[in-house]
């Protein structure tokens, strides 16, 4: 049965739907009964639930803290954060709900908790608030409805009934160490004593285009108190900034979920290798590894970080490539890119360019390794004191010098390194890095001074992935480069004493990569019929 749907009876009349009014129609696919006798028995003979002490989570410390720190930048303000709503995939149908990023990082919250939640931060007097800071924060949600209600079993979007329990007001209090109440109280909680603060009013700052509802309360009570809207706006998206930044440098939490989105990932890619053979000569080749990869994901972690890019042949020189429709083909490379969520909603970002066959050529080979010197000249740049674009630059210099040298490029390697040159953009149009976390390009709304032109910093995790990307139709190359496309993708964590490969144990070198997958196959042609292939 599908999400949202009940038993319904479509008519065939398709005359007399046209003529039904539209508050007639809205409904049609409901048969549930709904006499007093129906309603009394459907609320009858449910054992209680089990009332268990809820621990506190590992996350609740350093969400707070979290807290503390922004809470330092807004004194005097009212900070709203929503969760978000659930998102329609198609008519009443949604995808599964995950709660924005920003909400998630300053609650601790991951997966399988409340749409439409919402963290209003009181400011109170400074100093006063929690751990010391200048706000105290409730978090508004709807809590789980007791089984004598209508809604237990009435309510297809919210019903336990319906879509399983939910957690009582107390149990997230308990877990999170988060003050709880009611979402009915949440409207008088955002707009009690807000108004212009030149007249004594209160000023909200809201991160807005995540819950229309809030957008549509917050702007109202503006405009009901004559607040400057565009002012507004421009305070808005300084707090959406401010929680982007939060997340620039990550804490001891945060580190080890990325470790534990990384080890995911990488039994994600061995999982890739083993349905390899399987996936040679389908029409839709492409998606036999897709899906490999996405049963990981789902079976270690919440889901996907962002669509897998799996890519063979000349797919692989588009960079967005996620029809994964194409097939695979012994002698070409698959370049697949990919990454695990956890359940704390932390993500990897992996990119490995393999051998279908289990074998590079010797073409393969060469453009493989230009990319692979790239990335190691990138990481050893990649330490406290340079500056977050110095990575770009060195994985450039590289791969601008190899294209010079294979004759590739229409002038010398330092005019196209020049910013009036960049020839080489052609084939390595991307930035070679980004910052990783909760959102797989994450930090994305931080301002450019404390993202692309920052000194690099301990505790900053972020990708290095360069490529090369000689597309089948380019006709300023050789024939014997085109259509093959190649990135290396790791994920790395700036320490005091330099940088740590998070991705390590995912072979790099091309005589390793080879190594490895023929290791794989080897297992698995080795598994009995009842052991199963290693996890």
């Amino acid at each position: 049965m599908s999400q949202g749907s009940e038993h319904t009876a479509v008519s065939h009349h398709a005359s007399e739907d046209a003529a039904q009014p539209m508050d007639e129609r809205v409904d049609n696919r409901s048969q549930r009964p709904d006499s007093d006798q129906f309603r009394a028995f459907m609320a009858s003979s449910w054992a209680q639930p089990e009332t268990t002490t809820t621990p506190r989570a590992e996350v609740a410390e350093f969400a707070a803290a979290r807290r503390a720190r922004l809470s330092r930048l807004f004194p005097g303000e009212r900070l709203v954060i929503p969760a978000g709503a659930p998102k329609v995939r198609s008519n009443d149908t949604d995808y599964r709900f995950r709660p924005h990023s920003a909400f998630a990082h300053v609650t601790g919250m991951g997966v399988d908790h409340e749409p439409e939640a919402v963290l209003v931060m009181e400011p109170t007097e400074p100093g006063h608030g929690d751990d010391g800071s200048d706000h105290v924060a409730t978090l508004y949600f709807h809590p789980m409805a007791g089984r004598d209600s209508d809604e237990f079993y009435a309510d297809a979007k919210n019903g336990e009934f319906w879509v399983g329990s939910r957690p009582t007001l107390q149990q997230l209090q308990d877990e999170f160490g988060l003050p709880t109440q009611d979402l009915s109280a949440l409207e008088t909680a955002v707009t009690k004593d807000a108004g212009n603060a030149a007249l004594g009013g209160l000023s909200i700052r809201l991160v807005r285009d995540v819950d229309l509802n809030m957008d549509a309360l917050v702007d109202t009570s503006r405009i009901n108190t004559g607040v400057d809207l565009e002012q507004s706006d421009s305070k808005d998206a300084t707090l959406t900034e401010a929680l982007s930044e939060l997340r620039l440098v990550k804490d001891e939490y945060e580190i080890g979920q990325l470790r534990v989105a990384v080890d995911a990932t990488i039994r994600g890619f061995e999982d890739i290798v083993s349905v390899l053979p399987r996936a040679i000569g389908g029409e839709r080749g492409e998606r036999v590894v897709e899906g490999a990869f996405f049963s990981r994901a789902r079976l270690e972690g919440n889901d996907l970080g962002y669509d897998t890019i799996a890519a063979s042949g000349n797919n692989a020189t588009v960079l967005h490539w996620i029809r994964n429709n194409g097939s695979v083909k012994p002698g070409e490379l698959i370049l697949v890119d990919a990454g695990v969520e956890a359940d704390s909603l932390y993500t990897a970002d992996l990119t490995r360019t393999l051998p279908v066959d289990g074998t590079y050529t010797e073409i393969q080979c060469t453009i493989y390794q230009a990319v692979l010197d790239a990335s190691e000249a990138a990481f050893e740049v990649a330490v406290p004191g340079n500056h977050f674009r110095d990575v770009h630059a060195a994985a450039m210099e590289v791969l601008a010098h190899r294209l010079e040298q294979w004759g590739l490029l229409p002038v010398s390697a330092e005019v196209s390194l020049s910013e009036s040159g960049q020839h080489h953009r052609r084939w390595m149009p991307h930035g070679t890095s980004h910052h990783l976390g909760l959102d797989v390009h994450d930090c994305a709304q931080a301002k450019r001074e404390l993202y692309l032109d920052a000194v690099i910093e301990p505790g900053m995790v972020f990708t290095i992935e360069p490529g090369l990307y000689f597309k089948e139709e380019d006709l300023a190359i050789p024939e014997q480069y085109r259509g093959i496309g190649v990135r290396i993708e790791d994920d790395v964590l700036v320490t005091e004493q330099g940088n740590e490969n998070l991705s390590a144990a995912l072979p790099r070198r091309p005589e390793d990569v080879e190594a490895w997958i023929q290791g794989i196959w080897n297992r698995d042609e080795n598994v009995g019929p009842t052991e199963g292939p290693a996890a």
